[in-house]
């Protein structure tokens, strides 16, 4: 069996800012153990290093860039930038790594540490797991990263607007339609899509209105951003017309949600359906296939086998999406929470910013507006539950849980899904339930709910 990592969950390393894993002290060591991982295949290694506008997220970086820089790691700064903009910063400027200062859609309190490797990608599981060994070994012998004998200066970390414009400038460049007629809303969450979406929609003449674009430290999805889409919602169709197309991103923009100029809100699964019947009919949708997650409704599976594009089904994870893509050769796959992976060419990560741009091309070279593209995505009814847990006991442990589960399984008796899992991110489980039928969604996601709180609940 192999070994599980404790530190890194699916998506980085989370938790509450000050605490561990995320104090100053952790956090420099962190940086220390990721650069003993860099330096060790590349002797003169560079990284460059981003943030979100946490309150916390200034002081994490300047941590985790003391502890490169305390082993020889040349470190750059991008200041606060999007998460698939530090990816597109390491692919293309010669780094050895990326590294993300962010919590993404976490209340502003939580912040994280994710890295990518030089390449673009995020760091292996077996990669993730070395680096964690060496964390913990410094923990249990801290003596031994003491620096301060050294005086190690703080690194320079110049370059931040030039990082952040070449970025904008790669994006503008990939849209190869006339945007300007587009009246669109842009939620921004006040959040890192702040540093770069107004500058990339007013460089593309996109008639764009934003909103919550003014990050304290506090704000970062309060209220609005990809967390609630329906505050979008609310306002376009408030606006009598006034928009054709609704965009919010979350924390660190990796990813996009939408609503039509009706409000109506367009997760991933009508972004995937959108965007692989364009690819497809262009000939670009690599094997007829998407690749998709266990929480994608079933009703994308069905509205795409109409297309003659079959779905599959990959992990919870962007990251484990993109591993099912890069097995299949897929060119197009992503997450109902509107992570979406476009690899018809460099892409290596969810983009929220490049996943707006591409379906506002799609619109604008169909001539339909987003709610003729997928009007005929019959969404089955779907909960999703979280129970906040005090363990992460593996629920095919917990009897009570699973005779739940196989009860509502054989009353679905295929016409509907349970899905059942941990956030890798959070000490939440989630069930989720689909069904034809509104009312059995509801009980059967309210009986398991109930069977893990019992168990395990807080």
């Amino acid at each position: 069996m192999s070994q599980q990592r404790q530190l890194f969950g699916t998506d980085g390393i989370r938790g509450v800012a000050g605490d561990f894993p995320l104090t100053k002290q952790s956090t420099y060591l962190i940086g220390r153990a990721l650069g003993h991982d860099l330096v060790r295949t590349v002797p003169k290694a560079q990284a460059v290093i981003g943030q979100d506008t946490r309150e916390s997220s200034r002081w994490i970086a300047d941590r985790v860039a003391e502890g490169l820089a305390a082993v020889g790691v040349d470190v750059h700064s991008a200041g606060v930038i999007t998460t698939p903009g530090v990816a597109y910063l390491a692919r293309t400027r010669g780094m050895a790594a990326g590294v993300v200062i962010s919590a993404s859609h976490n209340p502003w309190t939580d912040n994280g540490i994710k890295v990518f490797s030089g390449d673009g990608f995020k760091l292996t599981d077996a990669r993730e797991l070395a680096i964690e060994k060496e964390i913990f070994a410094l923990l249990e012998n801290p003596a031994s990263a003491d620096d301060t004998a050294l005086k190690v200066p703080a690194p320079s970390l110049p370059g931040e607007a030039d990082l952040r414009h070449a970025y904008i400038k790669s994006l503008a460049e990939s849209v190869t339609s006339g945007l300007g007629k587009l009246r669109v809303l842009v939620d921004c969450a006040n959040g890192a899509a702040t540093a770069e979406a107004p500058e990339l929609f007013r460089s593309l003449g996109i008639e764009a209105t934003f909103t919550h674009v003014s990050p304290d430290g506090k704000n970062i999805n309060e209220g609005c951003g990809a967390l609630h889409p329906e505050t979008l919602g609310k306002t376009v169709a408030a606006s009598a017309g006034k928009f054709d197309l609704g965009v919010t991103f979350d924390g660190d923009a990796d990813r996009a949600l939408f609503c039509d100029a009706a409000g109506r809100v367009v997760n991933g699964d009508g972004v995937l359906l959108a965007a692989a019947r364009d690819l497809h009919g262009q000939g670009k949708l690599k094997g007829d296939t998407v690749v998709s997650t266990t929480m994608s409704n079933m009703g994308l599976e069905i509205a795409l086998k109409k297309s003659g594009i079959r779905m599959l089904r990959a992990n919870v994870g962007d990251k484990y999406v993109l591993e099912e893509m890069l097995k299949m050769g897929a060119t197009l796959g992503g997450e109902q929470s509107g992570h979406i992976i476009f690899r018809d060419g460099d892409g290596t990560t969810g983009d929220g910013l490049l996943t707006a741009l591409r379906l506002m091309d799609i619109i604008v070279r169909s001539g339909k507006p987003l709610a003729d593209l997928i009007g005929d995505l019959k969404v089955f009814p779907q909960k999703i539950q979280n129970i906040r847990v005090r363990e992460k006991t593996p629920l095919s442990q917990v009897p009570a849980v699973q005779a739940a589960i196989q009860a509502a399984e054989r009353d679905l008796d295929g016409n509907g899904r349970v899905v059942v899992r941990y956030s890798g991110t959070e000490a939440l489980a989630r069930v989720m339930v689909e069904a034809e039928s509104e009312d059995k969604m509801r009980a059967h996601t309210a009986a398991i709910a109930a069977e893990i709180q019992k168990a395990l609940g807080i």
